[in-house]
């Protein structure tokens, strides 16, 4: 094998979406998605990662290290089988025995989702201290680091899809609707009228939530933007400065790098 095609693989597996990326020297050299199905065996996604890989050009044995994140506590296990016997090696599991860099200033720090984590490191090294990280997934959530880099605590709130899903499944009368952008913030038909409540209803929130934590932390800490939604959502916040779809792939190569598993190259 030639040293340098040696590749770090990272596994952030989403109660809707699986996303993977593969790095190189520290760079995010190719990226994926595909659907997360919770009944997923070891061997269904050897096979999805192999024909993944390559697409790139890449095959198992480039695959040096790995490490996963994952919100669907059964495909751990089968994503660590899967690396053990395809990829030859033990895959790292963002968990409390991993090091963060990162104290965990919570009540029962093992409730904390191992993503929300990830995002927090992310964001700290981006950023430093205080930031906050807003991911839009199926719950919409707010991860507040300190000051002195400790992760605060955070909020869940409900996500974009569940108020959209729950809104016409309770009302007979209102159609599904494709998140777009509305025509207008006073909607002229039904569907406008629930895209504009949904995306400009979403957007209050996060403004109202993240001025909040602002006048907590005593200072307009950075607030950074991550999840599939965010591009829906963000263009009408005043407080998020940026979007990174790419976060939790980052935040995974650096906590790989923090537990003496350092980056091929």
């Amino acid at each position: 094998m030639q040293h340098n095609r040696a590749v770090l693989l990272a596994v952030d597996v989403g109660n809707t979406q699986t996303h993977l990326g593969a790095f190189r020297d520290g760079e995010l050299i190719e990226h994926w998605r595909f659907a997360t199905v919770r009944e997923s065996t070891a061997d269904e996604l050897g096979a999805a990662l192999r024909n993944l890989l390559a697409l790139r050009g890449l095959g198992f044995d480039d695959v040096e290290g790995s490490i996963i994140s994952t919100t669907v506590p059964q495909l751990g296990p089968e994503w660590e089988h899967c690396a053990s016997h395809y990829l030859g090696h033990e895959m790292l599991v963002v968990g409390p025995r991993l090091k963060t860099g990162m104290p965990i200033r919570l009540d029962n720090p093992r409730e904390l989702g191992p993503d929300r984590l990830v995002n927090a490191v992310a964001a700290h090294a981006r950023f430093g201290g205080p930031c906050i990280v807003v991911d839009f997934g199926t719950a919409n959530t707010f991860d507040v680091v300190s000051p002195e880099g400790e992760y605060l605590g955070g909020i869940i709130a409900l996500g974009v899809e569940i108020s959209l899903e729950a809104l016409t499944e309770r009302a007979a009368r209102l159609p599904k609707v494709d998140l777009e952008e509305p025509r207008s913030l006073i909607g002229k038909s039904t569907i406008d009228a629930i895209r504009s409540g949904v995306i400009y209803g979403v957007a209050a929130q996060v403004d109202g939530i993240v001025r909040r934590l602002w006048a907590e932390l005593g200072e307009e800490a950075p607030a950074i933007a991550t999840g599939g939604l965010a591009e829906h959502i963000v263009p009408h916040t005043e407080t998020i400065d940026e979007i990174d779809d790419l976060l939790t792939l980052t935040g995974l190569r650096l906590i790989h790098e923090r537990n003496g598993a350092q980056a091929p190259h």
